[in-house]
């Protein structure tokens, strides 16, 4: 694929008011996503959501200008999580929907994601023609004055969003009884999140919840776990959820305080959807980050994994293509396209809990239904270059391959979203991948 000069696997993003995180580039990408998807004689409208970073207030009114200028309506609904941005798009009808967000990553950085009118992220193509548009400038295509946009703010659009996550647990199915610790690593959920979980009968102990601009994601969320599992311990809870900055992604732990990751919360939904005849095409669709035990576990109740690239978008655009209705990554982004087209950590646990208390047992019987396989994953800071083409490096990827043979896999990648290499090592000897993975940080580290 072309190298691209704003786009990367999930949007735009960057280190905030750092190129290409600027207030400039964001006032093109709101002229030049709007004349790409300005088509017909309506009054064309986008949604604009974000999460709770400072730099969301430099950017959202970037973008609300540069949709403005070109003759878009603005739809202003605040902090949400994106899912519920996506959601939001097609609920409204609107032409476009843009989340302001750098996920799990720390305040100083943060991203521009782009939706479609049918809430699905935007496909390489469709970045591609934004991306030229930008370059080409803007010469003759801005709206006269008469034809310019209007910004509004939408006042329900969390009780929207609460009420379209509330209706996705099935009927009849309360959470009266359990208590659930909920950390929103004071990001996009830190009022949906733990509201959903009360109104459906949940005694909640929130986390992460009170955003000052600086501490999304600092020591809590999916990413920094520890805090939520050890509440689950302090508080005698039933179980645990932790989201990322906003809200697309999810872990959760049981009882004890144990993790528990994406590759098994699929699992856990993929059998109960099965039995009950809900799940479609006879597979569930994942990355190649996804553990071989979740592949084995499947193959066992008669069902295929179809991984893909890295990326949430590649899984929804495989399960669009074939039909599949479930689908994600073992970093906790699950998408269920019954109710959603991306990844959305609430509805998600919401699944899983619906699972959990028609079993009527601990959530450590219930949330690990299969032995992951021994895998050992590091990600190794960067700078500028390709370290993975240096000779050095591709010796220490082929002498890991040796070693490894047939009976395990190795998977080494550059990141789309961060400036690092990730290597991911997976077999049956424990000893034998911690080694392979560590030989191989060492080299790139060497060649950075």
């Amino acid at each position: 694929m072309t190298q691209r000069k704003y786009f990367g696997t999930d949007g735009i993003r960057g280190t905030a008011n750092v190129a290409p995180m600027t207030p400039e580039v964001a006032l093109a990408v709101g002229m030049a996503a709007g004349l790409q998807f300005t088509r017909g004689e309506h009054r064309h409208r986008v949604v604009i959501g974000k999460d709770t970073r400072l730099s969301g207030y430099m950017l959202e009114p970037a973008l609300t200008s540069g949709f403005i200028s070109v003759g878009m309506d603005v739809v202003l609904v605040g902090p949400l999580p994106t899912p519920a941005v996506a959601m939001l798009t097609r609920s409204l009808r609107a032409d476009l929907g843009v989340m302001i967000s750098a996920s799990h990553n720390s305040y100083e950085d943060n991203g521009i994601k782009l939706f479609g009118p049918d809430g699905f992220k935007l496909s390489d193509a469709v970045e591609g023609e934004i991306e030229a548009r930008m370059d080409a400038g803007f010469a003759g295509a801005l709206a006269p004055p008469a034809d310019l946009g209007r910004a509004v703010r939408l006042d329900d659009a969390v009780g929207r969003y609460i009420e379209y996550v509330k209706a996705s647990f099935p009927r009849g199915l309360r959470l009266d009884g359990l208590r659930i610790v909920v950390d929103c690593a004071n990001g996009a959920a830190y009022k949906v999140a733990p509201t959903v979980l009360h109104e459906l009968g949940a005694d909640v102990v929130p986390l992460g919840v009170h955003p000052d601009g600086f501490n999304i994601n600092a020591k809590s969320g999916s990413t920094h776990p520890a805090p939520m599992q050890e509440a689950v311990r302090r508080e005698g809870a039933d179980l645990g959820i932790a989201l990322d900055g906003d809200a697309d992604r999810l872990v959760m732990a049981d009882e004890t305080g144990e993790l528990v990751d994406g590759d098994q919360l699929m699992a856990v939904v993929a059998r109960s959807w099965q039995a009950a005849g809900l799940l479609t095409g006879g597979a569930v669709v994942a990355t190649v980050m996804s553990n071989l035990g979740l592949e084995e576990y499947l193959a066992g109740l008669g069902l295929r994994l179809v991984r893909t690239q890295v990326g949430d978008r590649y899984v929804v655009e495989r399960m669009v293509a074939d039909g599949f209705n479930l689908g994600g990554e073992q970093s906790g982004h699950i998408v269920l396209s019954d109710y959603a087209t991306t990844g959305d950590g609430l509805l998600a646990a919401l699944q899983v809990l619906a699972v959990l208390v028609e079993a009527g047992k601990p959530a450590s019987e219930v949330l690990r239904p299969f032995t992951p396989c021994p895998q050992r994953l590091r990600s190794i800071a960067v700078g500028a270059g390709r370290p993975l083409d240096a000779a050095p490096v591709k010796k220490a990827i082929a002498d890991a391959e040796a070693r490894l043979g047939k009976h395990g896999r190795l998977l080494i990648r550059e990141s789309g979203t961060e400036p690092v290499v990730r290597v991911m090592a997976e077999g049956p000897d424990e000893k034998l991948i911690a080694g392979i993975v560590d030989d191989i940080a060492a080299v790139i580290s060497a060649t950075r």
